[in-house]
């Protein structure tokens, strides 16, 4: 009689994948495990495992990207953040990350209405950042400003580190699962953009459990105004009444900023 797989058999067979080989190991177990507790079969939690995975990351990567490559690219480039050929090249990487891509339109404007009344900013930790560190160029940083940054993606890890290397900047890339734990580094400003909707798909109570542990006296928090195939559907208000649902009882200043495709909220506390 054929025994059924166990789930270390089960997370290498999630693992198969190519766009799965890159997440972090333990949330790639902890999903696999969640789904085979529904009692489906074989392929079904395979599946199942991948579309939730799909839906807390893999949705924003929609081109494979060569970290290699972009490494060669970057290693050409000034050591300068404010240099044009970097804040050029900076741009049209960011077009490979829909998350960053929908914010390129209105990408100064962003950042000088939320954090420039902050600047400049001495210490930032970006949660579940993608490629948003490459944003650093427009950030209103101090001098020898720390930024730190941590995604569920190795490779991408991997790239931002030689990116921060590369300009030299104080802090490091991370790779994490914000659904196991968050990183306990004190910071001036945390960001947490467009994050809570996708760790949500895996734990309902990640959002709020995430705004009260992350340790920063400020924090910028972002959902998508927009599907990613561009429609409305009502999502600002139902993202802002979820999100006030989020910090009932809580004694926190809050302001709203709302972008073409992005609602913010800056927590002050």
């Amino acid at each position: 009689m054929k025994t059924a797989p166990s789930l270390d058999e089960l997370v290498e067979m999630v693992r198969a994948g190519a766009k799965y080989q890159a997440i972090h190991p333990d949330l790639v177990r902890r999903v696999t495990e969640q789904e085979l507790s529904k009692g489906r079969g074989l392929k079904d939690t395979v599946k199942a495992a991948r579309s939730k995975l799909h839906q807390m990351g893999g949705a924003y990567m929609d081109t494979s990207i060569d970290y290699a490559q972009w490494t060669k690219e970057l290693r050409d480039l000034p050591a300068d953040l404010s240099a044009q050929a970097v804040r050029e090249v900076c741009l049209r990487w960011m077009r490979s990350h829909a998350s960053t891509r929908e914010r390129l339109p209105f990408l100064e404007d962003f950042f000088r209405q939320t954090l420039g009344p902050l600047g400049p900013l001495r210490s930032v930790y970006d949660y579940a950042c993608g490629l948003n560190p490459l944003c650093l160029p427009w950030l209103p940083l101090a001098p020898g400003a720390a930024y730190h940054a941590c995604d569920i993606y190795a490779d991408q890890i991997g790239f931002l580190n030689e990116f921060f290397a590369h300009f030299r900047l104080s802090g490091s890339a991370n790779l994490c699962d914000l659904t196991a734990a968050v990183p306990d580094t004190p910071v001036q400003v945390g960001l947490l953009l467009k994050t809570i909707p996708c760790l949500e798909q895996f734990d309902k109570t990640a959002g709020a459990r995430l705004l009260a542990a992350i340790p920063a006296e400020h924090l910028l928090v972002s959902f998508p105004a927009r599907s990613l195939g561009g429609r409305s559907k009502g999502m600002v208000d139902n993202y802002e009444a979820h999100f006030e649902d989020l910090i009932a009882g809580q004694n926190w200043r809050v302001q709203r900023y709302e972008f073409p495709t992005e609602l913010a909220f800056l927590i002050s506390r």
